[in-house]
């Protein structure tokens, strides 16, 4: 029984220790920094709503569905329209490795997610965000942020 539980625990603990996570008002800062605040019509609160609901902020999380595709990141961009996974089918829409979409700089996950959002349906692209962002106040992601 203590074998069990210690096996348990430990494994908790590197599932904890794997994930890449990101302070939310450091992602708006950089998410401004980038000039996504107002890109397409979104404001940063748009951005760390879907954030938040797909990943919680984990850069690092990635996704596998039954179809043979992965979703990759922040934004959990879904390789089978939008990176490369070099494993299943893949328009690559965004022209870039998914691995790249797991980077702490976030630079190619930012470049892609804007040409995702540029695309027709914009956030809505992303269920998560439509189901939990769309059409209610988010300006509560940024209180206490220092974006300047």
């Amino acid at each position: 029984m203590t074998r069990a539980l210690f096996i348990s625990l430990f494994s908790c603990l590197v599932a904890i220790t794997q994930a890449s996570l990101i302070n939310r008002c450091d992602l708006a800062k950089l998410l401004h920094q980038e000039d996504l605040d107002g890109f397409e019509g979104y404001s940063v609160s748009d951005w760390l709503c879907l954030a938040f609901v797909e990943s919680h902020f984990n850069m690092s999380k990635v996704n596998e569905y039954a179809d043979g595709s992965s979703d990759y990141g922040i934004f959990q961009i879904n390789s089978h329209y939008w990176c490369n996974d070099y494993q299943s089918h893949s328009e690559n829409t965004c022209h870039v490795a998914c691995q790249d979409l797991l980077s702490p700089n976030l630079l190619a996950t930012i470049h892609c997610a804007k040409k995702i959002v540029s695309r027709a349906g914009g956030m809505k692209n992303w269920a998560e965000w439509s189901i939990h962002c769309a059409g209610r106040p988010l300006s509560y992601w940024v209180t206490g942020c220092h974006m300047g």
